[in-house]
């Protein structure tokens, strides 16, 4: 079974998605012990250097003198690079969307390390074994242009209408975290893996092709190339403040509740990470009280830690978009296990 359900009542959970890999993480940066190199999912850092990663790698730094070497892509593309590199590992610290930090541990691509302060993260956000824990909570979601399309789409079906053709967009399953979210809410939502496919292959007809990168679409939403794309909470939060067309909605099938599940950013230590002391002090940064009141403030995601309570204007925005959205809980372990099986029958079903 894939998922089941699981009302929240408080805000928890985790984001986002990929671009083209930057050159750093070579050598040069094993070479320095006073480095600690990053690979991760994107949607955290800011198009204008003013995301939650800018902030808190800025202030590590000063405060510790370690210098942040950063590698984004999206979540596969990031474990299966640090796949490639086993024999001769380049990154510390490797931050994905589930159940790419499930695929990473399975992989042995990750060493146990329990950062301070992950005794406040709830145990759903978090390896029981110390693997990896959520550091920016966050829920998968779609977006829609608001000036193109004041009102949000409300339903699945209503996608399949015309007026969508080669204005819809999703990232590829597989590659990207919140590409492979949109698999998973489908066969939550249509009741399995088979009706999910009949409709993602009628919807087929709509949609403009793959794309690697979920943050690539956002701005193509927001000029009106597309009317809608999928993407996350925290992510199309952050990007709105430069792109104020985007509008964050969350489909239903037919009539019922429009549903969501949590999407957090999961970042491990890795394993024989070449700085894994650097790497377990910037673990421990990222969930200090500090950073994590910062989360919403800057970075427009939600408190990994459950004892960081923000108040700030979009800490209370953020918690009036998921009002009246139903929050189930997927079952990870089955999807991390059947996860080919998945996208195999989206590429089957889809031609892709």
């Amino acid at each position: 079974m894939l998922t089941h359900a699981k009302p929240i009542a408080a805000v928890t959970g985790a984001l986002a998605l990929a671009a083209t890999l930057t050159a750093c993480g070579g050598s040069s940066a094993a070479s320095d012990a006073k480095t600690v190199t990053v690979y991760s999912a994107d949607g955290l850092k800011g198009e204008a250097r003013d995301g939650w990663y800018d902030k808190v790698f800025a202030d590590f730094e000063k405060k510790t003198g370690i210098k942040v070497e950063y590698v984004e892509g999206g979540s596969g593309e990031m474990v299966q690079r640090a796949l490639r590199e086993k024999s001769n590992t380049q990154a510390d610290v490797i931050v994905t969307l589930p159940p790419f930090i499930q695929q990473a541990d399975s992989k042995g691509l990750l060493q146990a390390y329990k950062p301070e302060g992950a005794d406040q993260v709830g145990g759903g956000d978090k390896s029981g074994d110390g693997k990896w824990t959520s550091v920016v909570n966050n829920y998968f979601g779609f977006i829609h242009n608001k000036k193109e399309l004041p009102a949000a789409p409300k339903s699945w079906e209503e996608l399949l209408d015309a007026k969508y053709k080669n204005k819809l967009q999703y990232s590829t399953p597989g590659v990207a975290g919140d590409g492979t979210a949109v698999l998973i809410k489908a066969m939550h939502d249509f009741g399995g893996q088979e009706p999910a496919m009949e409709y993602l292959k009628k919807l087929q007809a709509n949609n403009v092709g793959p794309s690697s990168s979920t943050s690539k679409l956002a701005p193509k939403v927001d000029k009106g190339e597309l009317l809608v794309a999928n993407g996350d909470v925290q992510m199309n939060y952050a990007q709105a403040r430069s792109m104020p067309n985007l509008g964050i909605w969350f489909p239903a099938k037919g009539t019922g509740r429009p549903t969501t599940f949590a999407l957090p950013y999961a970042a491990g230590l890795v394993d024989k990470a070449p700085h894994a002391d650097n790497g377990k002090k910037l673990l421990d940064f990222m969930l200090s009280e500090q950073a994590q009141r910062e989360v919403s403030a800057i970075g427009g995601g939600f408190p990994a830690r459950k004892d960081v309570k923000p108040t700030d204007a979009n800490a209370i925005e953020l918690a009036k978009l998921l009002e009246g959205v139903e929050i189930f809980e997927p079952d990870w372990s089955d999807i991390d296990k059947n996860l080919k099986t998945y996208v195999d029958a989206w590429k089957s079903a889809t031609g892709s």
